[in-house]
């Protein structure tokens, strides 16, 4: 059995993230796992990246005093740019064991327009991916 130590968990500042919160946590208390949280700021102008990363920083590190809290060793990283391209980025920069992030349910409309980054990580990663329902 793989016994994953490193987990990476992908945070995109939407009401899912506490359900990845939940699954995450439950899981690093079990296998005594360390969890980095990281979230992709993509922006279009300096304004909105100044602003989306406030945000993503806040949610960050409420989450991160919730885990600690718990007693997990949690980690955080905040990249820039295209979220599927910078997921795969951090995950060949380092040893994870597991990546978790939630699927948001896109219907056909969306998802021919703005695609979907679990779909791509599930094609391109090589490592475990767990997705978590975002839309329950």
């Amino acid at each position: 059995m793989h016994v994953y130590r490193n987990v990476l968990a992908a945070i995109d500042c939407s009401p899912a993230d506490a359900l990845i919160i939940e699954h995450v946590t439950s899981l690093a208390r079990q296998l005594d796992a360390k969890v980095h949280l990281l979230h992709v700021v993509h922006s279009h102008t300096l304004d909105q990246d100044r602003s989306l990363r406030e945000i993503a920083i806040s949610n960050l590190n409420r989450y991160r005093g919730m885990m600690q809290a718990e007693g997990i060793d949690v980690h955080v990283v905040i990249r820039s740019g295209e979220p599927e391209s910078e997921i795969l980025k951090e995950i060949e920069e380092n040893s994870y064991d597991l990546l978790a992030m939630a699927t948001h349910g896109h219907r056909l409309p969306e998802r021919i327009l703005f695609g979907s980054v679990s779909r791509a990580m599930r094609e391109k990663i090589s490592i475990p991916l767990l997705l978590i329902n975002g839309d329950r």
